[in-house]
C-alpha cells in the first residue's frame, strides 16, 4: 500500500493485493488531474483571512452549486415512517422501514440497532454501492454479496444504530436511466445528484427522530457510489459530523459524473468550471476520510485534499481531512474497512 506521508495522515498500515477497476473506468491517471483554484480568494481576489471571510465564501459555493445541482427544496414533508418487519439477530435488530423524502414519496431501508446498548448512541448511513440488491447488501440481506462489504453489519456490531437507505436509482420499476429520468421531469434544474443529496438530507432528519440517537454523533460511510453520496451529504448537511468516502472519483474527471443519474453532461463542457474540492473544503473543518485504491481514486485525488487543508488549518480543523490510498483497486479490502471504523470510531464514539 501507498502511504501518504503527510500531516493529515500518518497511521494508517496496508497491505498489497491485486483487484479490479471501477466498471467502465481506466486506471486513474495523474494528467486527469485539473488545475484547482485556490479556495482562500475571493471573487475580488482578495484573501480569505478569517473565519467570516470563508462563511462568506462557502455561502457563495454554495449558491454556486445548487445552480449547478439544482435547487433543494426549502421545507420538508413529516417523515410518516412505516414499519415494513423486524427481525431479532445476533446482537442486534434489523427493521425494513420507508418513510417520506418528498410529498407522496417515500424510500425504503434497512435500521440495524445493537441489542443491549443504552443511551444515545453514535449512528450512522451507510450509503450503498452499485448493486442490484441495493441497501439489501450492505444491511447483511443478500446471501450472495461479499460479506466483507456488509458495512452496515460490521458497523451496527460496533455499537453505532445504522441506517441503509435504498438509493433512488435502484428504485423499482425502471433502470438507472429511468429512474433518473423520472426525477429531473418532476423537479425543474435537477439533477440526479440532487435527488441523491435531498435524499441524504432526510436520512438525518429520520436518525433525528430516533430517541436512542445522539444528534450530534452522526456520521456516514459509502463506497463508490455510496461514496458519491456521502460527499454531497456531508457538503450540504451540517449535522453529519463524519463521512468516509471509498472510491467514488473525488475529481470530476475521475468517475462517470457525467451519467445522467449524477450531474449529467454538463459537467464535461468547457465552460463548467467548478470542482470537487470546493465541496471538500464546504465539509470543513468536519471529518472526512477519502479513501482510494488506485482505481477511480488514487494519487491524483490527493491533489484535492490537499487544496481543501489550507481551509481546514484556517478554521482549526488540522488533521481533520485525511487520504489513504491503499492500492488494491476499485475496493473495500481490511485496511479500508480498519481505517474507516477507526476514523469514525475516533470522530463520533
Amino acid at each position: 500500500m501507498s502511504l501518504v506521508r503527510l500531516s493529515i495522515l500518518l497511521f494508517f498500515p496496508g497491505l498489497l493485493v491485486s483487484s479490479g477497476t471501477q466498471p467502465g473506468l481506466a486506471e486513474l491517471s495523474s494528467a486527469a488531474v485539473p488545475a484547482l483554484r485556490p479556495l482562500l480568494v475571493d471573487s475580488e481576489g482578495k484573501v480569505i483571512q478569517s473565519s467570516v471571510g470563508w462563511r462568506k465564501q462557502r455561502a457563495e459555493l454554495r449558491r454556486e452549486w445548487e445552480k449547478a445541482l439544482g435547487e433543494l427544496p426549502k421545507s420538508k414533508p413529516p417523515l410518516k415512517t412505516v414499519s415494513l418487519g423486524r427481525e431479532v439477530l445476533a446482537g442486534y435488530t434489523r427493521e425494513h422501514l420507508k418513510y417520506q423524502v418528498e410529498k407522496g414519496l417515500y424510500i425504503d431501508g434497512y435500521l440495524l440497532t445493537p441489542e443491549e446498548a443504552a443511551g444515545k448512541l453514535p449512528a450512522v448511513v451507510v450509503f450503498h454501492p452499485t448493486t442490484p440488491v441495493q441497501a439489501k447488501g450492505v444491511a447483511g440481506l443478500a446471501p450472495e454479496y461479499p460479506e466483507d462489504k456488509w458495512q452496515g453489519v460490521q458497523l451496527v456490531q460496533r455499537g453505532y444504530v445504522v441506517w441503509c437507505p435504498r438509493n433512488y436509482i435502484n428504485t423499482e420499476g425502471a433502470d438507472w436511466t429511468g429512474n433518473a429520468a423520472k426525477v429531473i421531469a418532476a423537479h425543474a434544474g435537477w439533477t440526479g445528484m440532487a435527488r441523491m443529496t435531498w435524499d441524504a438530507i432526510r436520512a438525518v432528519d429520520f436518525l433525528e427522530s430516533l430517541p436512542n440517537v445522539d444528534r450530534k454523533r452522526i456520521g456516514c460511510l459509502g463506497h463508490s457510489l455510496g461514496a458519491k453520496q456521502v460527499l454531497y451529504a456531508m457538503a450540504f448537511d451540517e449535522r453529519y459530523r463524519a463521512g468516509v468516502f471509498s472510491e467514488g472519483g473525488i475529481g470530476l474527471k475521475f468517475s462517470n459524473w457525467d451519467a445522467v443519474w449524477y450531474l449529467g453532461p454538463k459537467v464535461r463542457a468547457t465552460d463548467f468550471t467548478r470542482e470537487h474540492h470546493e465541496l471538500l473544503a464546504m465539509v470543513a473543518p468536519r471529518a472526512f476520510l477519502l479513501i482510494g485504491g488506485g482505481s477511480a481514486d488514487g494519487e491524483g485525488s490527493l491533489e484535492f485534499v490537499r487544496a481543501a487543508e489550507p481551509v481546514y488549518g484556517l478554521l482549526g480543523g488540522e488533521g481533520r481531512i485525511q487520504f489513504l490510498d491503499h492500492k488494491t483497486g476499485h475496493a473495500y479490502p481490511p485496511e479500508a474497512r480498519k481505517a474507516a471504523e477507526a476514523f469514525l470510531g475516533r470522530e463520533l464514539r
